[in-house]
């Protein structure tokens, strides 16, 4: 059988599939299997694509895929908005790209000029700020922006911001107030990061049984997790067995 033939054979197959898992209508698989590649195009152009375009995570890969393509065409599209039209909304667009791509620096500036007037204690912008601020290498300074945060925002919650001043704190060398604040956030937090920058943060500092007990739970939670999870997460999970690996020798 030709390489051609294969391939269709396998395009109808996986096309077959998808109607029935799907729960699309039935005759679309007598189509596909009479009409072979130009059946697979119409199905995909009909039935696929739509799905995509409104599937999150289709979108993130769209996404990661042109990222690499053009890693600067967001930061270009949000300054070209800011310079036509210097809004709140389009200079915090712009600050974010800056951070996404690592100018911390000019993220800092860009939020800090955004937080004033109305804005002055606007908590995402704030967080923004002391991530970028973290980026640069001043923890204390992301710590006190954080600090100022929940003090402007007492019922603002985000995973990310607490990990964030917990990572802050424990470069701040406050170690007690670190390990107090990790067994907070690894409660709620969406993945395996905060527990495993926890589990070092204990091996550090000569806890090794909490540590060992730590990385294990890692480990737990991502074998019964399904296998997107443990793909998204597959660098915190090679860094528990890595560390677990080592408190076992």
């Amino acid at each position: 059988m030709s390489p051609l033939l294969l391939l269709s054979f396998a395009l109808q197959i996986a096309c077959c599939v998808h109607v029935v898992r799907t729960g699309r209508p039935l005759y679309w698989v007598f189509i596909l299997l009479v009409f072979s590649f130009i059946a697979v195009i119409v199905y995909f152009i009909a039935e696929i694509l739509p799905d995509l375009r409104h599937s999150p995570s289709a979108r993130r890969t769209v996404r990661n895929v042109r990222n690499r393509i053009d890693p600067e065409r967001d930061r270009r599209d949000a300054a070209r908005l800011l310079k036509a039209a210097d809004t709140p909304e389009n200079r915090r667009r712009l600050a974010e790209e800056s951070l996404r791509s690592g100018d911390y620096t000019h993220a800092a500036e860009l939020y800090e000029q955004a937080l004033k007037g109305l804005y002055a204690t606007d908590p995402d912008l704030m967080l923004g700020l002391a991530k970028a601020q973290f980026g640069m290498g001043d923890a204390q300074k992301a710590r006190d922006t954080l600090d100022a945060l929940i003090t402007a925002n007492p019922g603002f919650r985000s995973a990310d911001g607490h990990l964030l001043y917990a990572r802050a704190v424990e470069d701040t060398a406050d170690a007690a107030a670190a390990i107090h604040e990790y067994e907070a956030v690894v409660q709620g937090y969406p993945g395996e990061e905060a527990r495993a920058r926890f589990g070092l943060l204990l091996k550090r500092h000569g806890e090794q049984a909490r540590a060992r007990a730590v990385f294990q739970e890692i480990l737990d939670r991502s074998d019964a997790a399904p296998r997107y999870y443990r793909r998204e997460q597959q660098d915190w999970i090679a860094v528990a067995k890595r560390e677990l690996a080592t408190l076992q020798d």
